[in-house]
Order: structure tokens, then C-alpha cells, then sequence
């Protein structure tokens, strides 16, 4: 049905800490997604069917669009559940870091990583994981999302049936937001050949669309379009566009978290655009967060890691600035002139 993915020995090593572990902890990076909070979920309920004790700790809040998932109202928040977090991590036979590579990529939570005595599993699609950080490590970059890449592990295990229902709604949640709707790195056939297997499982994926973009706030549509009228910079010339929102702009707008998820790829609708960048300005840390999505052979990781102390996917990549936003417009405007020739370099040749 699908090609494999992962060799013998590293089905049979992941076979075995699945058999053997009794209390698991499944975690996820800080400011998680649809695909952290989607393999998070799916996995806790394939491991509950087959008998474990899993639980779900991520580092911060997720966006109120990803709380109709079965078992969401469980997930125990690291950041306000410090010491019910350390115990179930220190007491864990297995934990299951999804969806990051790095510890870094859990801030805070990195403090009782230090003291886990059960083995640690990474299953992720971002690029360079981390050397010694996990005892199995995972890592298949070429796959759309952590949900597919989990899904083929449970095909690797030959065990589907223990994917249910929910754990499928999961799964298709997660590669669905991943790519953009499937609209980007999600040319490979065998995406689809999972789709209908979720589908089997009974989803109505249909329903799931509309519960991931569907409920948005009015206060994220009033957001949106004040972003677009007059905060976006669309530098023609150069097939870009810079968008920035303050911390006080936010709060004007009653930000919640996720309200301004997706913003950042709507510049990528005008037409000629290659690359957009988009600066917010943390509600919570002194900090500016930074997205970048790209078309095509612009390497958004490699801007990423160069100018905004990050990283990512290819046409999907994101990072950090600790300086003002004018400094921020800066670099970003920078970022952008070091890549001219990459950018411009499908022009017509201009007339001599």
C-alpha cells in the first residue's frame, strides 16, 4: 500500500518500547499546531487502546480551534500545571517527543527533561534533529506532516487496528493544517492513499475542515484586515511582502491565540508573490515571533536560520527576534535584499 518508511530494526525497537512501556507521556513544542496537537492526540489513543497510560503535556496554550479533538479538555498545560507535569514526566516509562526536533523547541520544559528516567522516542518531520537527544529517533523530513509520518508507523507495526476513530480524525487534522489544506508538500500520491484509510475509520472530513477553519473569532477577521490594509508592505520588485503587528495592535483586536494563524500565507495570493514574512510581537515574552512561507526553490528554513534564529520546513519556517519592531521591519527588509537574485531571478532580462 505505502513504501515503507522506516527499516526492520527500527520498527522492531519501536514495536518493543511500545510493548514495554506502561505510563507515557506524549509532548509537543511549545506553541503547538494542528499537527503537534493532532499526533499528540492520535497517538495517546492508540496507546490507550492498547493498554497504556498516556498522557498528553505541552508547553503553553493551543488555539481554541483545535479544542473539538477527543481528548483535548485533557491535555495538561506545562506552563500552568508545573509540578503535576515534572511528576508524570519523571514517572514515565516512555516519552514520545512529536512533532520537534530539538529541546529547545519546548522552552521551559526542557527543566524536567533533565530528570526523565524512561526512554525518550522522537517522531518528527523537521529537518537536523538533534544528535543523543532521544534514545529512537524518527526523523523523516520528506513527509507532509508528523500525523502522516505517524500514521505510516502504525502501517510499519501492522497495526491499524488500534487506530480508531478519533485517532484518525486526529491524524487527517494534523496533515490537513500541515499543508495548508493540502496545498503545499502534499504532491505525493500516497497522501491521498492515507486519506481514504482515515476515511475507512469513519471521518467525516468535511466536518473536520469546518471545525479547524470555521470558527474563527470576529475578532481575528477585524485583525486580519486591519494587518492586510495597513500593515502589509508588498515589495513588488522583489516578488515579497512584509506584514507586522504590535502587542497593543493585538490587544485592540482582542487577540486569542491563534487569531492570527494563516495570516502570514494570504500574501502569497497576490499574484507574482514568492515570499512572505510576517512580524508579531509576543503577547506573553519579550519577543517577536516571526513566520515565513515561500513557493517553489525559496528555502524559508535557510532565511530562517540566517536572520531570524530558526528554522523549519522548506516553503514553511519560522523564528525569533529579540529587538524592537522597527529593528525587527529591519531585518526582515534585509532578509529580503540578501535573497534578491533567488527571488528575481525568473525576471525578463530587461531590454538592452
Amino acid at each position: 500500500m505505502l513504501k515503507p518508511i522506516v527499516s526492520p530494526a527500527e520498527t522492531a525497537q519501536l514495536k518493543k518500547m511500545f510493548s514495554e512501556a506502561r505510563q507515557v507521556v506524549l509532548t509537543c513544542h511549545t506553541s503547538p499546531d494542528g499537527d503537534a496537537i493532532g499526533s499528540c492526540l492520535a497517538l495517546q489513543e492508540y496507546l490507550v487502546r492498547r493498554g497504556k497510560q498516556a498522557t498528553v503535556i505541552v508547553p503553553n496554550y493551543f488555539p481554541d480551534f483545535l479544542r473539538w479533538m477527543n481528548g483535548a479538555d485533557r491535555i495538561i498545560q506545562y506552563n500552568r500545571n508545573y509540578t503535576r507535569s515534572k511528576t508524570l514526566i519523571a514517572q514515565a516509562d516512555l516519552v514520545v517527543c512529536l512533532d520537534y526536533n530539538e529541546p529547545a523547541r519546548i522552552d521551559d520544559m526542557q527543566t524536567p527533561f533533565r530528570f526523565i528516567k524512561g526512554r525518550k522516542l522522537m517522531i518528527d518531520h523537521h529537518e537536523n534533529p538533534a544528535a543523543g537527544f532521544c534514545d529512537l529517533t524518527l526523523s523523516r523530513p520528506e513527509m507532509s506532516s508528523t500525523c502522516e509520518l505517524l500514521f505510516r508507523l502504525f502501517v510499519a507495526l501492522d497495526d491499524l487496528q488500534n487506530v480508531n476513530r478519533h485517532a484518525a480524525e486526529d491524524l487527517y487534522a494534523g496533515m490537513c493544517t500541515d499543508t495548508g489544506r493540502f496545498t503545499y508538500n502534499s504532491n505525493n500520491p500516497e497522501i491521498f492513499i492515507i486519506i481514504a484509510e482515515l476515511m475507512k475509520k469513519g471521518i467525516d472530513k468535511d466536518r473536520i475542515i469546518r471545525n479547524i477553519y470555521n470558527q474563527n473569532t470576529e475578532g481575528r477577521y477585524r485583525l486580519m484586515g486591519y494587518i492586510l490594509y495597513e500593515k502589509l508592505i508588498v515589495m513588488h520588485d522583489l516578488h515579497a511582502s512584509i506584514s507586522s503587528v504590535t502587542k497593543d495592535e493585538l490587544q485592540r483586536f482582542h487577540y486569542l491565540k491563534g487569531d492570527a494563524e494563516g495570516i502570514v500565507n494570504m500574501p502569497l495570493e497576490i499574484r507574482g508573490q514568492k515570499l512572505s514574512i510576517m512580524l508579531r510581537e509576543d503577547t506573553e515574552k519579550p519577543q517577536i515571533c516571526v513566520s515565513i512561507r515561500s513557493y517553489d526553490d525559496f528555502p524559508a528554513n535557510e532565511m530562517a536560520t540566517r536572520f531570524f534564529n530558526g528554522g523549519g520546513h522548506f516553503n514553511a519556517a519560522g523564528g525569533r527576534l529579540f529587538c524592537t519592531m522597527d529593528e525587527a521591519l529591519e531585518i526582515a527588509k534585509q532578509a529580503v535584499e540578501a535573497y534578491r537574485p533567488l527571488l528575481c531571478k525568473d525576471d525578463p532580462t530587461p531590454a538592452e
